[in-house]
């Protein structure tokens, strides 16, 4: 990523500024709680992936810093949310909200966030730009909802596989890439352009995801995770769907009794290995893949494009 760091280095450090004004509170325990969230911030990724849509699509301009705000404040809060309904204690290596405040206080602090995001387009008249976040946030919700629904009876078929992560991980990239082209260009065809590509990236991002569960134990991430976690990723899923009905009624026996087994759990990812499902998934990250960067190279050259391109080439290298 060091292209896009080096090239956004200023524009991050202008955003960073204006986010730390745009969460500022009246109650004291509100901006103690702020100042914790900036400490422990991560990559920037999404801020990023604005800057450098705006910067494709035209320049970036005031509106692309409140567009990068509005998406970091949704993406916070819904890391607040998450934590609290995975009962999560820690985040990035930092105790959580709920875990240092209670879930009442984390709540809070989630709508909180989701309040100054709008607050923030409806002040400016923002209104295009609001309706491309709200999207996502519906999007999100709607994808977390149905992968709880499906996830029970471990019975997820591949085209709800993909409703579910491109709504629930696609979306908020989708909305980063699209607030960002509209920010710089007010054309909803290149701002749709943008928002595919951003969905396409998405999409590659979860399924390396799921390759991880497979992976070796160095990559930042407990082997088997999705498995003991009773998550239905792309790999299990087209083994599920691949192997015969004996091998399939053992899987699921494993997944839903006996998941807190590591004999067992690998178990599961050696007949996944070997019935394909991890060739299979890559195949398909792939294809992904090769459909975003043929969306950006519809663009004229230039080195904001090249920094996407970077960005784009890490989705599938990155180790955690």
């Amino acid at each position: 990523m060091k292209k896009a760091t080096a090239l956004l280095a200023r524009d991050l450090g202008i955003f960073e500024q204006k986010f730390r004004s745009n969460i500022a509170g009246k109650v004291p325990l509100v901006d103690r709680i702020m100042r914790f969230i900036i400490k422990r911030k991560g990559k920037q990724m999404r801020p990023m992936f604005v800057f450098l849509s705006a910067r494709i699509a035209g320049q970036v301009t005031e509106q692309t810093y409140r567009a990068a705000s509005m998406i970091e404040l949704l993406h916070t809060a819904t890391l607040v949310h998450d934590d609290i309904v995975d009962d999560a204690n820690q985040r990035r290596g930092f105790f959580s909200i709920n875990a240092l405040f209670k879930n009442k206080v984390a709540v809070l602090v989630g709508d909180y966030l989701l309040s100054k995001g709008l607050l923030l387009a409806v002040q400016h008249k923002d209104y295009a730009i609001l309706e491309i976040v709200s999207e996502a946030v519906r999007a999100m919700s709607e994808g977390e909802l149905l992968q709880i629904e499906k996830t029970r009876k471990l019975n997820i078929q591949e085209d709800v596989y993909f409703e579910i992560i491109k709504n629930k991980t696609a979306s908020l990239l989708a909305s980063s890439c699209a607030s960002g082209a509209f920010s710089a260009s007010q054309d909803p065809q290149l701002t749709e352009q943008l928002r595919l590509f951003g969905e396409y990236l998405g999409i590659c991002f979860q399924i390396k995801d799921d390759l991880f569960d497979y992976g070796h134990e160095n990559i930042g991430k407990p082997l088997g995770i999705d498995i003991r976690e009773k998550k239905m990723t792309l790999p299990l899923i087209y083994t599920l769907n691949t192997v015969d009905s004996a091998t399939r009624r053992k899987i699921i026996y494993i997944v839903r009794n006996q998941s807190n087994d590591k004999a067992k759990v690998n178990e599961v990812i050696e007949l996944v290995r070997e019935k394909g499902g991890i060739a299979y998934a890559y195949q398909k990250m792939m294809e992904y893949h090769e459909a975003a960067k043929n969306i950006l190279e519809q663009f004229p050259d230039s080195e904001a494009k090249e920094a996407m391109l970077e960005l784009v080439a890490y989705v599938i290298s990155r180790k955690h």
